[in-house]
């Protein structure tokens, strides 16, 4: 036992010793995190102005009848004549959106009949959507909704925004640099952002015929953001 506390001092020793060693050997752990900042980061938008050269309507038909039965079959055979319609007026992508079947009561909470809704969904050119609505109401849709509309080759247009966006955070940064009196260096990495088109106020108007429901098809932003960091010198 009289042998302990020598060891025990020699060990201790030991440890020490190769505490300071392992920070002379990696003087971050020794000091932190110090090293000076080399770099600026900023963010870029980008938009790319587009007129919208397609829509999409959903057209729907409500029927209701004293039976379950009797309510359904109304409505099928309406409905068959809209999706028919809505075929022979260029509509495409058609897709059914909701059926539903729901029984109707009196002021006594007693069932007096039911109604069915159908609806189902087409897209077509937007110089065609007005005709569209309309053939789709003189088939017996007696609901419409929409129109929805959209750019074609969007994805195209979205990496054009994805340039812009990278030039606009490239002139922020220099703009930085200029205030806070260092240069603009090339890119160390780039971070793309989620963004949805921006729909803005109408700029033109189409329709097919003089005498067809008229759709006002605007403008839409095709908007990109990134996070641009810029090495700096």
């Amino acid at each position: 036992m009289r042998h302990s506390f020598p060891l025990v001092l020699a060990a201790a020793f030991a440890v020490f010793l190769i505490v300071a060693f392992a920070g002379i050997g990696r003087p971050e752990a020794a000091h932190g995190d110090t090293a000076p900042a080399d770099s600026v980061t900023v963010l870029g938008h980008g938009a790319i102005t587009a007129v919208p050269d397609e829509a999409t309507v959903t057209a729907g038909v409500h029927t209701q009848a004293a039976s379950a039965s009797g309510a359904l079959a109304q409505n099928a055979k309406l409905m068959n004549a809209v999706v028919a319609a809505l075929k022979g007026a260029d509509g495409e992508k058609l897709q059914t959106q909701q059926v539903s079947l729901f029984p109707q009561t009196d002021p006594q909470g007693q069932v007096n009949a039911y109604a069915a809704y159908n609806s189902v969904s087409a897209t077509v050119k937007i110089a065609g959507a007005g005709a569209l609505i309309d053939a789709a109401v003189g088939a017996g849709a007696n609901t419409v909704s929409g129109p929805t509309l959209d750019v074609s080759g969007r994805a195209g247009l979205y990496r054009d925004a994805l340039k812009k966006a990278v030039d606009d955070a490239r002139a922020k940064a220099i703009a930085l640099g200029e205030a806070g009196g260092f240069g603009v260096g090339p890119v160390s990495s780039v971070t793309e952002q989620g963004s949805a088109p921006q729909p803005v106020f109408a700029q033109a108007s189409l329709t097919a015929k003089p005498d067809a429901t008229p759709v006002e098809p605007g403008t839409q932003d095709v908007t990109a953001d990134v996070t641009v960091t810029f090495g700096i010198r």
